[in-house]
């Protein structure tokens, strides 16, 4: 099984910057597509970034581009999401996620192991 942690969720002013870390074990996330994905209150869970394995390919949420951006450091085993300029409308409890399937994916239910969340909170 994977296990994954994820961490650097906090409070900050809007156009504020948080960078989130989601360290594995259990297994190698080398050849796992990975994801971010958030979700708010009355809101379902939406992905905000997907890459896979290498960390060549990656795909943004439309709310997310220009802004966030995803990561790996395979030998660190850990994924990154630097968010940048945020708004308060980023505030979402922040889940990474990961799936042996080769390619990547926005569908949640392709993702078998989630992290417990960290909690983004962005003020006005």
């Amino acid at each position: 099984q994977v296990q994954l942690v994820e961490s650097g969720g906090g409070l900050v002013q809007a156009g504020g910057s948080l960078r989130l870390s989601c360290v594995a074990s259990g297994r190698t996330l080398s050849r796992y597509t990975t994801a971010w994905f958030r979700q708010a209150p009355g809101k379902e869970r939406e992905c905000v970034a997907s890459m896979t394995g290498d960390g060549d390919s990656v795909l943004y949420a439309e709310s997310a581009k220009g802004r966030f951006t995803g990561s790996r450091d395979n030998a660190k085993n850990t994924v990154y999401l630097q968010m940048n300029s945020l708004k308060p409308e980023d505030t979402a409890i922040y889940y990474c996620a990961a799936t042996p399937a080769p390619i990547f994916s926005n569908t949640s239910s392709h993702y078998a192991y989630w992290g417990q969340g960290t909690q983004v909170t962005v003020s006005s």
